[in-house]
């Protein structure tokens, strides 16, 4: 174990690997800075890692966890300045990068992915991002700050990594208009209700190697209630199964992170669905 407060991920079925030998690394960051109404997110890596503890190893098909999985001491976040802990971030995912393994982030604000994939830029990776998301996320500033949760789709475009949004159902008009003048790619949470999922989920020519961002409130609120901003009409659990089979069937997940998990006291029902959704996203990528 980790310490007292922070099991390992699944450790009561699957022994943790050494730092070197793990395939896949678990880095909690407990990210909370720029929480605009529902606060609670700092807590969730370590509600996550709990949560893991009563999942089964087996996921129906075989046991991802064999692969080999680290879990990292949590990254608390606690800089004034979150260009500070973002470079943190980048710091411990390089390191991961550079013995190719494969960095699961549990988070922790959506900030942090900003810091991710600075780690896979200065590493000359060429990726593509997919994003699951309630909201576009794609401002340029709010509440007078570029490094909102708000903002951190519109810095991975400044970044000039591809991405397709899924599950969007809630923007403002400026990106609205900031999808349309940029042909952002995207398959909408209406849409998605309105007729079967598609076939081809990703364009033909976005990149092979992809990393999966997932704010937890693309789940409709009835499913993930804990989290800062739960929106309704969202994504169902076997909606979000289907989208992710189908887009890690022709692509390689490179790395992922799961985001703003804002636990309930005595409401374990989220936790356990984040838990299990980040150990859906380690079968697909040792798959």
């Amino acid at each position: 174990m980790i310490n007292s407060m922070y099991p390992s991920f699944l450790e009561l079925d699957i022994p943790p690997s050494s730092y070197e030998d793990a395939r896949i690394h678990i880095i909690p960051v407990e990210m909370e800075k720029s929480v605009s109404y529902g606060s609670g997110t700092a807590a969730g890596p370590r509600a996550i890692l709990e949560a893991s503890l009563q999942l089964e190893a087996f996921n129906g098909k075989f046991i991802p966890g064999k692969a080999g999985m680290y879990t990292h001491q949590p990254l608390k976040c606690q800089a004034i300045e979150a260009e500070e802990d973002l470079e943190t971030i980048a710091e411990e995912v390089t390191k991961v990068l550079q013995k190719n393994g494969l960095p699961a982030i549990l988070g922790g604000e959506h900030t942090l992915t900003l810091g991710v994939l600075k780690a896979f830029v200065n590493s000359n990776k060429k990726i593509g991002v997919v994003q699951f998301d309630a909201h576009a996320d794609l401002r340029e500033s709010y509440e007078n700050n570029p490094l909102s949760h708000a903002c951190i789709m519109r810095r991975v475009y400044d970044l000039n990594i591809p991405f397709v949004q899924i599950g969007i159902r809630s923007l403002s008009e400026e990106e609205f208009w900031f999808r349309k003048a940029h042909n952002i790619q995207s398959l909408d949470a209406a849409d998605l209700y309105a007729g079967e999922l598609p076939s081809e989920v990703l364009p033909w020519d976005f990149p092979e190697q992809i990393y999966i961002t997932f704010d937890v409130d693309c789940f409709d609120a009835s499913i993930m209630p804990a989290t800062g901003t739960p929106e309704p009409g969202g994504l169902t659990w076997y909606q979000v199964m289907d989208l992710l089979h189908k887009v890690a069937a022709k692509r390689t997940v490179c790395g992922f992170d799961v985001v703003e998990l804002a636990p309930i006291k005595g409401m374990p029902a989220p936790d356990f669905a984040a838990a299990k959704l980040v150990y859906t996203l380690i079968g697909l990528a040792v798959s």
